[in-house]
């Protein structure tokens, strides 16, 4: 991958995720672009990071241990979510490496990262992981469990920063979307 193409396809991702913004019914006020990095080694995450991407994705603790510390070095504005599954012997790993975290799903996990981030002294945001198609192969709270997840982590102080889901893919994402939406409120 060249930087051109790079900096093409962040420009382009960009300018779709723009006038997707704009032509929403309720626009949000900004919209941040968070690229997955999952199997990209350090050179090429370097050229998106030239290019001035500064929010990534990992689905794996083991993976971004191992290519993001030399990355946050040469560039302290990264912003590193955990995207993928988070088993509870990991959470301190996770919580010193990452600054959000989207897959808090069960109450035995809030619990671990609040000793961790106690631990530690570091806060990642939290996003609770709702399971809006209760569909088996995938993380995630139950929606009918999902009030009782938020509020244990309200009750333990985490830094919740809203929820999150992955709708299934031979569905219409908006009806999941708006489940979330019913159990934030």
């Amino acid at each position: 991958m060249t930087p051109e193409r790079i900096n093409e396809n962040l420009s382009a991702i960009i300018a779709r995720i723009e006038t997707a913004r704009k032509a929403a019914v309720a626009p949000a006020p900004s919209t941040t672009l968070i690229a997955v990095t999952k199997t990209h080694g350090p050179g090429t995450i370097a050229l998106a990071l030239i290019a001035g991407q500064r929010v990534f994705g990992e689905n794996r603790v083991q993976e971004a241990a191992g290519k993001w510390p030399a990355l946050r070095e040469a560039y302290a504005d990264i912003e590193l979510h955990l995207i993928g599954p988070l088993q509870t012997n990991k959470a301190r790993e996770a919580v010193a490496l990452f600054d959000a975290i989207h897959t808090l799903d069960r109450p035995k996990l809030a619990d671990v990262l609040r000793a961790e981030m106690d631990r530690a002294g570091r806060f990642p945001f939290l996003f609770v992981q709702v399971n809006t198609g209760e569909e088996p192969q995938k993380a995630g709270v139950p929606p009918r469990e999902a009030e009782a997840l938020i509020a244990r982590a309200r009750s333990l102080g985490l830094p919740l920063k809203g929820l999150m889901c992955i709708p299934p893919a031979a569905e219409a994402p908006a009806p999941h979307f708006a489940l979330l939406q019913k159990l934030a409120r």
